[in-house]
């Protein structure tokens, strides 16, 4: 899990780089949807999300996480490659855009998607790399990659003040997150002590 020791020495090994970023591993899928349920959980609104990565990496996933952290039922979740875009309704409303099958920047300005750039919705774009200049110049970044068959490496960068607030949310929410995981596990193992001495 995200949360476990073996995951958080690596992600602290790893660290944070600088003030704009956070590098983690993760160890699984669910892994991958814990930490968008971290960032969904840290949205205030009006969030631009540019979600880079290979087929397969876990952006979908990601998004599902996020979804969830909105409060929109995670298995309502699915890649828009075909529609491009989907809408979600959760705490704050949630756009969900997919640019892989957009071959130009004409094609790609099409699609109306400085229309969802406004106001408190939250816009969620898989292979922003493809198409950047459609996107503001605040935003979060999040870089996923392989590690190996199983583990990913994420890589998330703010880019504007905005993106450098939410970063700093998902940071403490981590934190949040690690010290409760370590108080469950400390109350568990004092438990199973005392069972052990009876």
């Amino acid at each position: 899990m995200l949360n476990c020791p073996g995951n958080d020495q690596v992600s602290q090994s790893r660290g944070v780089s600088s003030a704009g970023a956070l590098n983690l591993v993760l160890a699984s899928r669910s892994d991958t949807e814990a930490l968008g349920k971290t960032i969904g959980g840290a949205l205030a609104g009006g969030e631009i999300l540019a979600l880079i990565g290979d087929l397969g990496v876990g952006k979908t996933t990601l998004i599902r996480g996020i979804a969830a952290g909105l409060g929109v039922p995670s298995d309502t979740v699915s890649s828009p490659t075909f529609v491009l875009i989907h809408e979600y309704r959760g705490r704050l409303p949630l756009i969900h855009v997919d640019l892989y099958r957009l071959r130009t920047g004409a094609e790609a300005q099409s699609i109306g998607l400085e229309d969802y750039l406004i106001g408190r919705t939250i816009t969620a774009v898989e292979w922003a790399d493809r198409f950047p200049a459609l996107l503001p110049e605040d935003r979060l970044e999040v870089r996923l990659s392989h590690r190996n068959l199983t583990m990913r490496r994420a890589r998330l960068v703010a880019h504007g003040p905005q993106s450098h607030a939410l970063l700093t949310r998902i940071k403490l929410a981590r934190g949040a997150n690690r010290r409760q995981s370590t108080a469950l596990r400390q109350t568990n193992r004092s438990g199973r002590r005392k069972a052990r001495r009876r």
